[in-house]
């Protein structure tokens, strides 16, 4: 009895000092809620950067290694898990169901509060163009974002439908309901228009970049001031979404919705797709604005060239992520000599793929390609983008055949399981020796100018034959003729020249795109969405220590099913909980 009247003693003491609130109710432990974005601009925008750090681009993907294109030897690589069977609606590693639907609903909460917000309390102009800028980049990557998960989760449902995504449009507090349908494939591909077109509302239909006077500030922007202009929308905000990059996201949206896998040769789609592109290639002068170099964009004397501040950017590139120091890439692809993991290992089927210097395919007739010698006399692109048996790299040449040593063909973990290892991408001025490291320039590509030229060619070629323009000033024979030249191939082009057929033409220009765009994160969604065998077995090669012998092997199986894998899935767990969800069939 003592003890209790003790207690009781000790909580009037306490509740007199702070009352019964302040002794039940948790203190402020000082974290931001949400609250603060309408009082903190810079709080505020972080809504925005949000979205731009999940773009799914910003790091360069392996997804190559799934494919026909490359094997790793990275036994952990979830490409290599999901090519060898391990693909399903419980394991993805390329869903973006969770990443883009995070991005667009944190884009939805920011365009819900932009016009709330105070961005310049002094200058009410600037306060305006700000709200444009803001508004104009958070449509866009709306749109951007739906993209990636209509290219990831669109297909046929288990309705038998052409399927989409879910269509969320305003900002969706935490009770709301989220038991949302997929849209039709056609309502999502408009949806992802409609918000690139509201974003070319507020932005300009070019770069962010300063002007000199007021005679040059762009149309719907004359009564701004220059400073003001500059302030906003001038090199202060370059590598930001833009109207360049808007336009041109258009074409490979048009592109994904015209394929074999969504539409049923639909000539206005495929026309649209190459309307699309030609709208964005006549900025840098249509077919002869091509950067005759743009192929060898990664190559340290065009990185070390880069200069924002002077306007000394890359002809070919059209959207980048910042540069940054980094020998990333280099660690985990050189061969194991240059102290490299050798991870990514182009295949034989890709290395076959290239023609021969003449422009023949190695398997024409007129190739005059040699088993016996097979990398003479090839397209330049093969040893630009791949390293293979007798080729010099950082000034050493690498044997990947008998007697190779650790550069040999599967001899050690870290070795190579085709005989190829990767070239493109990588800096050769890069150093890995445990004695004298370095770093060099990279930087990650979002678009490039020759991914838009391609897209032009298939369209084009698709809707109008090989040699038809539409309203257009080039054919799909003029661009394949333009990128092969500039990639070496001996003129006059005969093998171009032969190709007389809508399907032969397809079938080159696929092969183009496979190899100007090889280990960019492209090919395995192209086998995708052009409904392609995806069973492929990836082959190398056994190279005797003579060199008198080229054995063409197996290395690994693809284990995808034709039969519905040309579709991604919709995560499992995410059609357990929403009853509104339909897979896509199969999964």
């Amino acid at each position: 009895m003592r003890l209790l009247k003790i207690y009781a003693a000790l909580l009037t003491v306490l509740l007199g000092f702070g009352g019964c609130q302040e002794l039940i109710e948790p203190a402020n432990d000082n974290h931001n809620t949400i609250t603060r974005v309408y009082n903190d601009p810079a709080f505020a925008e972080g809504l925005l950067m949000t979205a731009y750090l999940r773009l799914p681009t910003n790091s360069l993907s392996s997804s190559d290694v799934a494919t026909n294109n490359a094997a790793t030897n990275d036994k952990l690589n979830p490409y290599l898990r999901i090519a060898t069977g391990e693909w399903s609606a419980i394991n993805n590693p390329v869903e973006q169901w969770s990443n883009s639907n995070s991005a667009i609903l944190y884009l939805n909460d920011f365009i819900d509060i932009i016009d709330t917000v105070t961005w310049k309390w002094s200058n009410s102009k600037v306060n305006t163009l700000f709200g444009r800028r803001f508004k104009g980049e958070a449509y866009a990557l709306r749109g951007l974002f739906r993209y990636h998960l209509l290219q990831t989760t669109a297909g046929v449902g288990t309705n038998g439908e052409m399927l989409g995504i879910p269509l969320i449009d305003e900002s969706l507090p935490a009770n709301a309901n989220f038991n949302i349908p997929r849209s039709t494939f056609a309502e999502s591909v408009n949806a992802i228009y409609a918000d690139f077109d509201k974003a070319l509302e507020y932005l300009t239909m070019d770069d962010y970049k300063d002007v000199a006077n007021a005679g040059l500030l762009p149309a719907g922007f004359e009564d701004f001031d220059v400073a003001d202009y500059n302030l906003i929308f001038g090199n202060n905000s370059m590598q930001r979404i833009s109207g360049r990059h808007i336009r041109a996201l258009r074409a490979r949206v048009a592109l994904l919705a015209a394929s074999p896998a969504f539409s049923q040769d639909d000539q206005a789609l495929w026309a649209r797709a190459a309307n699309f592109a030609a709208a964005s290639l006549s900025d840098i002068g249509g077919l002869g604005g091509i950067d005759p170099v743009g192929h060898r964009f990664f190559e340290a004397s065009r990185v070390n060239a880069i200069n924002l501040s002077s306007g000394n950017d890359q002809r070919e590139i059209l959207w980048r992520r910042a540069i940054v120091n980094s020998s990333n890439r280099e660690s985990a692809n050189f061969p194991p000599s240059l102290f490299g993991r050798g991870e990514i290992n182009p295949s034989q089927n890709l290395v076959d793929a290239f023609p021969m210097a003449n422009g023949y395919p190695i398997s024409h007739a007129s190739s005059l390609y040699n088993l016996d010698n097979p990398y003479a006399n090839r397209d330049p692109r093969l040893s630009l983008y791949i390293v293979y048996d007798g080729s010099a790299m950082k000034g050493q040449v690498i044997t990947t055949g008998e007697g190779g040593g650790v550069n040999a063909k599967d001899s050690l973990r870290t070795s190579t399981r085709t005989g190829y290892y990767l070239r493109k991408l990588l800096r050769e001025d890069v150093n890995l020796n445990p004695v004298s490291t370095n770093t060099q320039k990279h930087y990650d590509v979002y678009m490039r100018y020759t991914e838009l030229y391609l897209i032009y060619a298939e369209a084009a070629n698709e809707a109008w034959g090989p040699d038809g323009t539409g309203p257009n000033a080039f054919s799909a024979r003029d661009v394949i003729g333009a990128i092969r030249q500039r990639a070496g191939i001996a003129a006059p082009d005969a093998y171009l020249s032969s190709i007389s057929s809508k399907d032969d033409m397809r079938e080159l220009i696929r092969n183009e795109r496979r190899l100007e765009l090889c280990f960019e994160g492209f090919h395995f969604w192209d086998l995708r969405r052009w409904s392609s065998d995806l069973t492929e077995t990836v082959k190398g090669v056994d190279i005797s220590k003579d060199k008198t012998t080229h054995q063409i092997v197996d290395v690994e199986p693809r284990a995808f099913n034709n039969a519905f894998m040309h579709y991604g899935p919709i995560p499992q767990n995410e059609v357990i909980k929403y009853s509104e969800l339909i897979q896509n069939k199969g999964w």
